[in-house]
């Protein structure tokens, strides 16, 4: 009875994340801490910082308490190869109620051009696959034998291609970035007896911007914010205010328009290590349901080439 409790929560969660009886869309896992996340969305991101791997991850845990709820973890790498061209890859893992697992796989190339004296702007493509897979054995939905319910009717498990594109204009203090990670339209369940297809994967648009203001010699001011749009689905707004102390500590707090407020931390350890975290306080009606949302990420880069070390290098504001 326990078990069979459980898979009615996590059927109606699945419910809500992949009904689309009237097209409307799967939303793309979300990141609090999305400006040190960038590249996952935005395959135009760059630092041209010629001579440091970029290493990156960070792990979510949404809705805690309630069944069935989405984890999300991603990880990238990234490095300019001279002054104009950067490449990089990155991995996304979302999973709902071990349930539904995705896996995005993708390998990105930005080209920069110089654009006035300190600003460049960065034009990227990204290629590569979506794994779904969704497992509903066990699952129970009313008292008879047989479910009406086509989405959990059997097992999913299928692979296609995708394309992303982007632009990112920035400059040593600030950025703005569009871009579209997942140009090519899928669906996860095909139409069947009449009724439309469930979980489809629609394009999303991302515009980010952040700005670097110094406060004093020693306060640096950082707000950001990120949009995200996709057909069938309410524009989501992300707005953060982060205070940078000494070049080291970084705290502040987010607001997701309609959804949650957050709270953001992170430290810079080592001139080359970063580590940082966020939670969430949910607003919507989900707040009865769940205690919030937990977010960790790390941030390495790696000296290549042994030229630049130690505090003296600017630290990476975005």
């Amino acid at each position: 009875m326990k078990n069979l409790n459980r898979y009615h929560k996590i059927a109606a969660l699945l419910s809500l994340t992949l009904w689309s009886v009237q097209s409307i869309a799967q939303q793309d896992p979300q990141f609090t801490q999305y400006m040190y996340n960038m590249s996952v969305i935005n395959p135009a991101y760059a630092t041209a910082d010629e001579g440091i791997l970029n290493l990156g991850g960070l792990y979510r845990t949404q809705w805690v308490g309630m069944q069935g709820a989405p984890k999300t973890g991603s990880f990238f790498a990234h490095t300019p190869v001279n002054e104009r061209i950067e490449l990089g890859l990155s991995f996304t893992n979302d999973n709902i109620g071990d349930v539904i697992d995705e896996n995005n796989i993708y390998a990105d190339f930005a080209y920069v051009l110089p654009v006035g004296f300190q600003s460049k702007l960065s034009l990227g493509i990204k290629a590569g696959f979506t794994s779904f897979n969704a497992n509903f054995d066990g699952f129970i939905l009313q008292s008879g034998d047989v479910s009406t319910d086509i989405a959990f009717n059997e097992n999913i498990n299928k692979s296609f291609p995708n394309l992303g594109i982007g632009a990112f204009f920035f400059g040593e203090n600030y950025y703005l970035g569009l871009s579209a990670p997942n140009m090519l339209s899928s669906k996860h369940i095909e139409n069947e007896n009449g009724i439309s297809a469930t979980g489809v994967q629609s394009v999303h648009y991302f515009f980010t911007g952040g700005y670097v203001f110094d406060v004093n010699r020693d306060i640096k001011f950082k707000p950001a914010f990120m949009g995200k749009a996709v057909k069938g689905s309410p524009v989501a707004l992300d707005i953060t205010a982060n205070f940078l102390f000494h070049e080291r500590l970084e705290a502040g707090l987010g607001y997701r328009l309609g959804d949650a407020v957050s709270a953001l931390v992170n430290f810079r350890i080592t001139p080359e290590l970063r580590i940082g975290y966020a939670y969430d306080y949910t607003t919507s009606n989900l707040s009865k349901f769940n205690s919030g949302s937990h977010e960790i990420f790390i941030l390495f880069d790696v000296d290549l080439f042994g030229f630049k070390g130690g505090y003296d290098r600017s630290p990476r504001f975005f």
